[in-house]
């Protein structure tokens, strides 16, 4: 494990990044065994930079380098009168685990949220991502909830 030799800060996403970015996005997708596409990573990407958009993402570096990021939303939700904070992707390089760089960007969403009064902040993981549940069951509690999908047809 490389340890991380300057020190971490967490801060938005900025353009210089998305090389770096990228790289960990499709990553993450591969954990998740997943493939968005192109067209929807550029979409995403300019999501962040558009102050009309409710979708942000925070990076964690010393400087140049990366080491990981968090993408989160913040929503209406009919269980609040106030919005709801989902915090959608978490993505920590491998030779950066184990430094608590994960529940530095989950602490970085929680203050956004706070700062916007939000009601909740929630996630999920896969059932199998057992490394991602230490970490989660140490910070959060498990509401005991189960996620269904129904694909929807897109006319894109």
């Amino acid at each position: 494990m490389t340890a991380v030799k300057q020190a971490l800060s967490i801060r938005p996403v900025e353009q210089r990044d998305f090389e770096q970015w990228c790289d960990f996005w499709a990553k993450y997708q591969a954990f998740y065994e997943v493939d968005v596409g192109l067209a929807t990573t550029k979409i995403t990407w300019a999501r962040f930079f558009d102050s009309a958009e409710p979708v942000h993402c925070a990076v964690a570096c010393d400087g140049e380098r990366l080491y990981g990021f968090v993408n989160f939303v913040f929503h209406r939700s009919t269980w609040g009168r106030n919005d709801f904070c989902y915090l959608e992707d978490l993505y920590v390089c491998p030779s950066a685990r184990g430094q608590m760089i994960g529940k530095q960007l989950i602490e970085y969403v929680q203050r956004q949220a706070q700062e916007k009064n939000c009601e909740r902040l929630y996630w999920h993981t896969q059932q199998t991502n057992q490394t991602a549940q230490r970490l989660y069951d140490w910070i959060a509690e498990k509401p005991g909830v189960i996620e269904y999908r129904m694909p929807l047809a897109t006319g894109a």
